[in-house]
């Protein structure tokens, strides 16, 4: 599954990605217990990430995506940051001139959260220090920003000082992502300042991103699956991966008003508005685990509707500020190669493959005008995950999805 609307869990043994998470569920147990989570939220689930056997078969079919358009649709690309370790996850102010971002910087093993001038270069940290973070925006209005933090775990330093004792030692290990029900989404000053939490449930909630009038926040909980008396074969579930009983939530940007806009089986993440407000973009992954697909819905949560089939991990899905398609990630080319592929709103055409350099390509956001893109990619000399950014050919981009 994935998060950070960068994160990805993959049920099977993992090859590169983002950041990948290998589980011991059995599709099984998954598929049996779809219904009983579904039932437990609402009478009917709304829909199951899913592809036909045929249809997978020429999706994955790889001479399909023998293209060559990167260096036709993105130009003048660059590492936009170089400090620390790894970053990812950055997105635009409403303005464009300052992006956040994560990163894991110097003497701390988890991401912070960091606000750059796009116009002067300087970066300064925003969250804490604490814990984990994940998750940025900035408000489209006001001098504050959002993210989600653990911060206020009591056990948050001593995770930070056990992460650092496995570091130093050594020890070999894959990377995974924490779905720590710690996690909470607070609102800060562009400085840290004036910090102020924004939900207080029980459970994991992140992946937030603000409407464009700033005045809601959609965002991914598995608050569902603490707040009720869990089966037996539940309570395991739960137990083995959390993300299973993530859903799409909203609510008032000071955190009142929360409303459930999912209710299916599986992981549902990564969610963001179009550039109108009218429209949520987002990736939701089958019962079991294994695989992702793009769905769009109304923003009250009405009209869903499948635009990706491929059964592979298809996620971090973001519309253009036009609104006439969607950019996402995908390893329909294989586990260890995530490419970049656009698509048009309704899923009525084929996608378009994007990038074509070697190494991972996640997370694509477009800047306010839609002339720039920045994403997470490891065509880094090191192979480490960084931002980078590069001017985006949007008529080209019709034109190959044959909307000219």
């Amino acid at each position: 599954m994935l998060t950070e609307s960068g994160m990805i869990c993959i049920k099977e043994p993992s090859k590169p990605g983002a950041h990948i998470l290998t589980g011991k569920l059995v599709a099984g147990v998954c598929a049996g217990l779809s219904v009983m989570a579904a039932q437990a939220q609402q009478s009917e689930p709304d829909g199951y990430a899913g592809a036909t056997s045929a249809y997978y078969q020429q999706a994955n079919n790889s001479t399909r995506w023998d293209t060559h358009y990167e260096s036709q649709l993105l130009t003048n690309t660059t590492q936009l940051i170089t400090d620390g370790a790894r970053s990812g996850e950055g997105y635009f102010s409403a303005n464009g001139t300052q992006f956040v971002y994560q990163v894991e910087m110097p003497g701390n093993p988890f991401y912070q959260i960091y606000l750059l001038d796009l116009q002067s270069g300087e970066s300064s940290r925003v969250s804490t220090g604490i814990g984990l973070t994940t998750c940025a925006w900035i408000h489209p209005t006001l001098d504050r920003i959002m993210y989600a933090s653990t911060h206020e775990d009591p056990n948050a330093l001593a995770k930070q000082a056990e992460e650092l004792a496995i570091r130093a030692s050594g020890k070999a290990r894959p990377y995974s992502w924490d779905y720590d029900p710690s996690y909470d989404i607070y609102a800060a000053d562009s400085d840290g300042g004036n910090l102020v939490k924004l939900t207080n449930a029980v459970g994991y909630d992140a992946e937030g991103s603000y409407s464009p009038d700033g005045s809601t926040i959609l965002f991914a909980s598995n608050r569902e699956a603490y707040t009720r008396h869990l089966s037996q074969a539940e309570q395991a579930l739960l137990d083995d991966d959390s993300s299973y009983f993530m859903d799409l939530y909203v609510m008032d940007s000071d955190g009142s008003n929360v409303k459930q806009l999912t209710f299916s089986p599986g992981y549902d993440g990564g969610p963001f508005y179009n550039a109108e407000g009218t429209k949520i973009v987002w990736r939701r992954f089958n019962p079991d685990g294994n695989s992702a697909e793009i769905w769009t819905m109304d923003a009250d949560g009405s009209n869903q509707r499948q635009l990706t089939a491929n059964g592979m991990v298809n996620w971090g899905p973001y519309y253009h500020p036009s609104g006439e398609y969607i950019l996402y990630s995908s390893n329909v080319l294989g586990h260890a190669n995530f490419e970049l592929f656009m698509i048009d709103p309704e899923g009525i055409s084929d996608p378009i493959r994007v990038t074509n350099t070697d190494g991972t390509d996640i997370l694509p956001v477009f800047s306010p005008d839609g002339e720039r893109l920045a994403w997470s990619t490891t065509r880094t000399p090191g192979g480490a995950s960084q931002i980078h950014m590069a001017d985006w050919n949007h008529e080209l981009a019709l034109g190959l999805l044959g909307l000219q």
